[in-house]
């Protein structure tokens, strides 16, 4: 069995994937602190591994993307304490045996190149994969696997928390899409704006990056909210919630 940890600046992900039946087959998320310790996720995963029936015996190699640098020695100290394993840190120079390259590998997140790994490993040629995270990130790898670049908005919960921590008297809200784009009242209005205007945003980009590459792409979504908004339904070939864990197996597996 593989793991993949999947460190993001709201939670942090433990994907588990069966190598005999190719898939995945178990998800964990604990959320992402900054006072972190190993005793805090031993305490939490604990319960999971008995209630799934996960012996750390039967993990076979672990991954780790992380976008949270200080939690990184954490997460490592956890794999070789509690899981008895070392564990592989994606980094900067994790792409070269990879199909998929960027001209600027310190910089682009550990994350997004798991995006791209895993959706040019499926589709071999040109790919916009939309991730809603955090951040709303659009990373575009060409045809011959090489990134052409990534577009970086707030994540719908980020601009719905921004709207409530810098106002006095807007309320947060439900992520849930409203019958009317007209909005009747304070939360249907606040619902209205952020789920039809980010559905507007991530059309609008989706065509617009196609314009100025000339041709079109594979799309693909991730990410936790990558199906809440349903008037995107049909802008995507594929809604694949577990594509950067499968990234993060992946590209471990290319430097084992």
């Amino acid at each position: 069995m593989f793991l993949a940890i999947d460190a993001g600046n709201t939670n942090i992900t433990f994907g588990f994937f069966d190598e005999d039946l190719k898939k995945w087959i178990h998800e964990f998320r604990i959320n992402t602190l900054k006072e972190l310790t190993v005793l805090h996720i031993e305490r939490e995963i604990h319960l999971f591994f008995l209630e799934n029936g996960i012996k750390t015996d039967k993990i076979t190699a672990i991954g780790i993307s992380s976008v949270v640098p200080e939690i990184n020695p954490i997460l490592q100290q956890f794999c070789k304490e509690y899981l008895e394993k070392k564990c592989y840190l994606i980094h900067g120079k994790s792409y070269q045996k990879l199909a998929v390259s960027t001209s600027r590998p310190n910089e682009i997140g550990t994350d997004l190149m798991c995006n791209v790994t895993a959706a040019f490993n499926r589709f071999k040629s040109a790919t916009i994969i939309v991730d809603f995270g955090t951040a709303l990130t659009f990373s575009v790898v060409g045809n011959e696997g090489k990134v052409l670049g990534v577009n970086i908005a707030p994540g719908l919960k980020t601009a719905i928390k921004s709207l409530f921590t810098n106002t006095s008297k807007l309320p947060e809200v439900e992520l849930k899409l409203p019958e009317s784009a007209l909005g009747k009242n304070t939360i249907h209005s606040i619902q209205a704006g952020i789920l039809y205007g980010y559905s507007s945003l991530v059309k609008g980009m989706l065509e617009t990056i196609q314009n100025e590459l000339g041709y079109s792409c594979h799309i693909i979504a991730t990410g936790g909210l990558s199906s809440i908004i349903s008037t995107l339904e049909g802008s995507f070939e594929v809604i694949d919630r577990n594509l950067t864990l499968e990234g993060i197996r992946l590209i471990t597996l290319a430097n084992q």
